[in-house]
Parts: structure tokens; C-alpha cells; sequence
């Protein structure tokens, strides 16, 4: 499944050091603006203590976890919108992710330029904010415009589109994004969606700090738009990559923030993991929240889906409680289950097919 998280922010705030933290790719990194022009994408392996478990109980030869596509994306000013600094190309790659990570700068550094000259984090996030909103107002004029001739003929359907468009505009006037109206309005998400929005990503902010405390406005602003969010000193993230957990409490570092970082982004892209498990190998898979067992069989193998018969389905904690698969059948944990099964986070799958 290839879904992918944008990593975006004002120039200058840490968006490629994270990336290379991430990623462990290494990338261009200067004290300018724009240093970052072609975005640049890695692979990151998803954390899951259940995959690591199921592995060690199963002795498995080989354990391949999910994983998610990061992108650096170029730095963004104010005006993108209209095209200023890198804007045009800057919110072209925004609309080819699933979802957006906005590093957002609260430490003091003069050493460090900052494109608006001052420390303001929360005018950073009201910035990107509002250029994603700005450009999505254009968007929808022109298309509530194309619906006029529909609309005028009264077909239905034309119709409903505009009412859910023109609301939106409204509301998008006020500051609110697509994201944040779908969810006060969920029946609009079919009309809207697909729009392709850059306001209706979800987004993750990173709050690049020295410390919780230095974050604590902007992670308050972040609350009020019910929007998730991780404080770390991205730079000390990058040192502590590779670091096991002795070494890090050898020289008193605290442990890593990523691994919740990329958690969020897996969550808000509306992933959820399955597995499959044994001797030779134990891997987790990533499917869509809402999926059925076929969808599951189809991510595992293409024919599994056309040629799906049933499917075996065990919690992993509870497969692991039993002592094992064989355990847990004699006790009844493993069900049978049939195409109209959703697939829910944690279940161990064996599929049957003809």
C-alpha cells in the first residue's frame, strides 16, 4: 500500500533534519531558505513491539515490519499561494501526500535564520495553515462555477455538490479547514474529497523544542484544533538514531521521540496492522481501517482477494496467552470468518482460498 506523509514547515525550522533522522538518508541541510527544491522521499519502518513479540515467540527466520514513505518537501512562505518562493511547486508535492507533518520551529538560535525574522510559533502554523486554505478557495470557485449549467438543469446531484461547496467555502473563509469540516460534517466527505484538497489532510505538527515547556503554546493551539502533535529537539533526535536502549541511559539521554512520531502518521493516514506469523517469517501487513478479511487476503496477494473461501482469525496477544496456535484453536480463540469480517488492528490472519 503506497501512502505517504509530507514533511512540510516554513524554511529553516528542521524539516530535512528530521527527514535524515527518519529516514537515515543523508540530504542537504545549509542555513538558508529553499536549501531543500526537489523533494526527497524515504522508507520508514513502522515500530510494533507486537510484531517483535510475535517473532521471538514463533522463532521466525524472518520478520519484515510496515512501513511508510516520508517526503521532504520545500520550504513555504507566506504567499504560496500566489506562487511566492517555491509556492507553486511547494503545495504541487503537498497534493500528491496522504498526509501532512508540519515541523514548526519554537527554539531560540541566531544562528539560525528565520525567514520572518522572529520567533512565532503559532503565526508559523496560522501561516501554512492559511496558504493550504487560500489555495483550496480557488479550487472550489472554480469548481462550484463548473456546476452552475448542472445546477441550473436542477439535477439532483449537481445540486447537493454545490450546497456542500458552498458551505464549505463559507466556512473556509473563517479560517476552517477541509479537514476540520469533514469532520463536524461527515456526509460531505464524498463531494469534497474528491476535490483533492490540501486542507483536508490530516496533519501531525512536530514542534522542533528544547523543551516541553518552550512548546507549550503552540502544543495548546495544536489542541484546540483537535490536531495531534509531538515536541522534540529534532537535532538530538538525529544523534540518538542507532543509539540501543543501555547506551542512550549510559549517557543519560532520554528515549527517542520518533517512534511516536511515526505512530501518529501510520494513525492518521487510518492505517491499521495485521499479521501473519510463523517459523519462516512473521510480518505485519497495513490495510485501511474499515477493511474486510478479502481486502486483507488482496494485500497479501493479489488472488488471495478474487479467491478468498474464509479466513483465521486470532488476537495476537491472546494467540501468544495460549502458548501457541495450536493452543489457542484447542481453546476456541481462533475463528472462522467470512468475506463481510472487518479486519481490526492486531489480528493475526491465515487466509484460506481456492
Amino acid at each position: 500500500m503506497s501512502l505517504s506523509v509530507g514533511i512540510v514547515g516554513l524554511p529553516n525550522v528542521g524539516k530535512s533534519t528530521l527527514f535524515q533522522a527518519l529516514t537515515k538518508k543523508k540530504v542537504d541541510i545549509a542555513n538558508y531558505p529553499f536549501c531543500t527544491i526537489d523533494p526527497n522521499v524515504g522508507i520508514v519502518k513502522v515500530p510494533d513491539e507486537r510484531l517483535t513479540k510475535l517473532a521471538e515467540f514463533f522463532h521466525s527466520e524472518k520478520v519484515i515490519p510496515t512501513i511508510i514513505e516520508f517526503v521532504d518537501i520545500a520550504g513555504l512562505v507566506r504567499g504560496a499561494n500566489k506562487g511566492e518562493g517555491l509556492g507553486n511547486q511547494f503545495l504541487a508535492n503537498i497534493r500528491e501526500v496522504n498526509a501532512i507533518v508540519q515541523v514548526v520551529r519554537c527554539f531560540q538560535d541566531s544562528n539560525v535564520a528565520h525567514v520572518d525574522s522572529t520567533i512565532d510559533p503559532v503565526r508559523d502554523m496560522e501561516t501554512i495553515h492559511t496558504e493550504l486554505i487560500l489555495k483550496d478557495l480557488e479550487t472550489l470557485e472554480r469548481r462550484i462555477t463548473n456546476l452552475e449549467k448542472e445546477v441550473h438543469a436542477q439535477k439532483k446531484e449537481a445540486v447537493e455538490k454545490q450546497t456542500i461547496l458552498q458551505d464549505l467555502q463559507r466556512a473556509m473563509d473563517k479560517g476552517i479547514s477541509a479537514f476540520q469540516y469533514i469532520q463536524e460534517h461527515p456526509k460531505s466527505k464524498a463531494a469534497i474529497e474528491e476535490l483533492f484538497l490540501l486542507s483536508a489532510k490530516p496533519v501531525i505538527y512536530i514542534f522542533n523544542a528544547d523543551s516541553d515547556k518552550e512548546a507549550a503554546i503552540p502544543a495548546q493551539k495544536a489542541k484546540e484544533l483537535a490536531a495531534p502533535f509531538v515536541v522534540m529537539n529534532i537535532k538530538e533526535e538525529e544523534e540518538k538514531v542507532g543509539l540501543s536502549s543501555a547506551e542512550l541511559q549510559e549517557l543519560e539521554l532520554a528515549q527517542p521521540r520518533l517512534p511516536q512520531l511515526i505512530k501518529k502518521a501510520y494513525e492518521a493516514l487510518g492505517l491499521l496492522t495485521f499479521f501473519t506469523t510463523g517459523s519462516d517469517e512473521t510480518r505485519a501487513w497495513t490495510v485501511v481501517k474499515g477493511s474486510t478479511a478479502p481486502d486483507a487476503g488482496g494485500a497479501i496477494h493479489s488472488d488471495f482477494r478474487e479467491k478468498f473461501i474464509k479466513a483465521a482469525v486470532v488476537r495476537w496477544d491472546k494467540l501468544l496467552e495460549a502458548g501457541g496456535t495450536a493452543e489457542a484453536m484447542a481453546k476456541g480463540l481462533i475463528r472462522t470468518e467470512g468475506k463481510e469480517y472487518v479486519v481490526k488492528d492486531g489480528d493475526v490472519i491465515e487466509i484460506k482460498h481456492s
